[in-house]
């Protein structure tokens, strides 16, 4: 199949791309084009305008400062997997990215690009989703923050408007020597998640969680942060006991059901999975159990 007809737009910079969305009916943004490109290529949707950002100036780039990592949405997936920074500062992301897709779409998928794809199975809006990320958002009327728990409303769909491109996704830091772990179950390396677990968890010398983040992808409309895994860790000795009941929690979900899994087994596997995060991640802040 090939593509239905439109217009390519190569803007330079990001006036003259969010000037390109304000004006044209029925456009659509190209970051990475992983996901785009053969959704149009099927023809599962169909654009009047292609409006490619790959040569915007000021929309890659990784940043540290002030206990917050902001990186561009244009940055690509390879970049971030090899990086530093984001290995010292944010790892979880650094573990989530080995399980996009292979090395030749990491190669050009953005970060920007899956937030906005909005897969509920992707790897990338889950970590967003644990670290309770930012997202800056531009458009002529200006710009706009949206906190990471308000910017999926529904399948594939997210709070950005027709008119407005995503920028910089910011993430507050977890402390040195925090916990962490991505653990997810596909059919095939490569293949689209059945269901995924994300954890952070911070603990104090006496091996009392202070504080915990769990979220799971694949497994609804939108990456879903479990309060109830959280509030059953916080404050308690980090422990298989504990771990296990807070990925007990998780059953309260309801998960998706479709032709590679059943909503049972999705609930199996968030739980089999959060505990698999959570003991992971406590090895690795120095609370093995």
């Amino acid at each position: 199949m090939k593509p239905a007809p439109f217009e390519y737009h190569a803007p330079r910079t990001i006036a003259e791309a969010t000037g390109l969305l304000a004006e044209l009916e029925n456009a659509k943004i190209l970051a990475g084009g992983q996901s785009l490109v053969p959704m149009l290529n099927f023809r599962y949707i169909s654009v009047d305008h292609l409006i490619d950002i790959a040569k915007v100036e000021g929309l890659s780039g990784i940043a540290v400062a002030n206990g917050k990592m902001r990186v561009g949405a244009m940055t690509r997936q390879r970049e971030l997997e090899f990086s530093l920074d984001v290995a010292n500062y944010c790892p979880l992301l650094t573990e989530a990215l080995r399980y996009v897709g292979h090395r030749q779409t990491r190669n050009w998928g953005t970060i920007g690009g899956s937030l906005a794809h909005a897969d509920p199975a992707a790897e990338q809006p889950t970590v967003c989703a644990a670290c309770d990320a930012v997202v800056e958002i531009v458009s002529k009327r200006g710009s706009r923050r949206v906190a990471f728990k308000e910017f999926g409303v529904g399948f594939m769909t997210t709070t950005v408007q027709p008119d407005e491109l995503i920028v910089t996704i910011e993430f507050p830091l977890w402390p040195p020597g925090h916990g962490f772990s991505f653990q997810e179950f596909e059919r095939r390396h490569g293949d689209f998640a059945i269901a995924g677990a994300a954890s952070l968890v911070e603990v104090g010398p006496d091996r009392t969680v202070r504080r915990a983040s769990v979220a799971l992808c694949g497994v609804a409309n939108t990456p879903v942060r479990v309060g109830e895994a959280e509030d059953m860790l916080v404050g308690k000795e980090l422990s298989a006991i504990t771990a296990r009941a807070a990925a007990r929690t998780t059953n309260s979900v309801e998960p998706l059901s479709d032709v590679h899994a059943s909503a049972n087994y999705r609930r199996h596997l968030a739980e089999v999975l959060t505990f698999r995060s959570l003991r992971a991640a406590a090895a690795r802040c120095g609370s093995p159990f």
